[in-house]
């Protein structure tokens, strides 16, 4: 990949940190997402796709049924779309 597409792919995006809960779990990452249209609407716009997906970069995941469990970390993971029951924004830490 040339130095230019590099550029292009990171000035090209907004990086959001993002809090997901699903039935089973509570995530705190990173999406990705275009710089195109009003930046706060895109998250609305993310779980509205025909995508099934979303990816999530530098996450953590804590399990909501085995609260004892230790909170796991990931440099990246997929979450279906349809598990997701709530997705807001997080300030950055």
């Amino acid at each position: 990949m040339e130095n230019n597409e590099i550029l292009e792919l990171t000035t090209s995006s907004w990086r959001e940190k993002v809090y997901i809960e699903t039935a089973e779990y509570i995530i705190k990452g990173y999406i990705f997402m275009p710089k195109i249209g009003k930046r706060n609407r895109l998250l609305s716009e993310v779980l509205n796709t025909n995508k099934h997906f979303i990816a999530v970069k530098d996450c953590t995941m804590e399990s909501k049924l085995t609260p004892q469990k230790e909170i796991e970390s990931y440099g990246f993971i997929q979450v279906n779309i349809s598990t997701i029951l709530i997705m807001r924004p997080l300030e950055d830490d």
